[in-house]
């Protein structure tokens, strides 16, 4: 790279899924994962790069619950330009409209505990973005910012 070239800036990408059912969330506990362990977060995953949002997050239902999700049937509701101390992230939220079989915890090695909760009744410890992302879902809002000093 000469001296006159600027590198191009890198940014990060996550997927994360409302699977809801009867009114109630989906949320896993994380644990041995460097971030945010013992919280609740969603059924979520890094983009691995080369794919689209909807097959990542397709991808990751199956990796983390076993479910099967058809692309089609999920719909970015949210999206999040995050700065934390990983780094600078684009965050996108999907709804599932439908999938296939019972979720069930797949990385018992990343995550403690999966269960459903009332969508109007989150609990306190749920990684402080993602709240934020799910009431944005909620209240119909598409984009949001979070971690940046206004």
């Amino acid at each position: 790279m000469s001296t006159t070239e600027k590198e191009w800036f890198r940014v990060h990408s996550a997927v994360y899924l409302l699977l809801v059912h009867e009114n109630k969330l989906l949320l896993l506990r994380r644990t041995n994962t460097g971030y945010e362990d013992g919280k609740l977060s969603l059924v979520a995953g890094k983009m691995d790069g080369n794919e689209e949002v909807k097959r990542a997050a397709a991808r990751e239902a199956w990796e983390e619950s076993g479910v099967r999700v058809d692309p089609a049937d999920l719909e970015v509701a949210s999206v999040m330009h995050r700065l934390s101390d990983t780094g600078e992230w684009i965050d996108f939220f999907l709804t599932v409209k439908r999938w296939e079989g019972e979720p069930y915890n797949r990385e018992p090695d990343k995550c403690s505990e999966m269960a459903w909760y009332p969508l109007d009744g989150l609990p306190e410890d749920v990684i402080p973005h993602v709240r934020q992302a799910v009431e944005n879902v909620l209240a119909g809002v598409f984009y949001d910012s979070y971690g940046w000093q206004h």
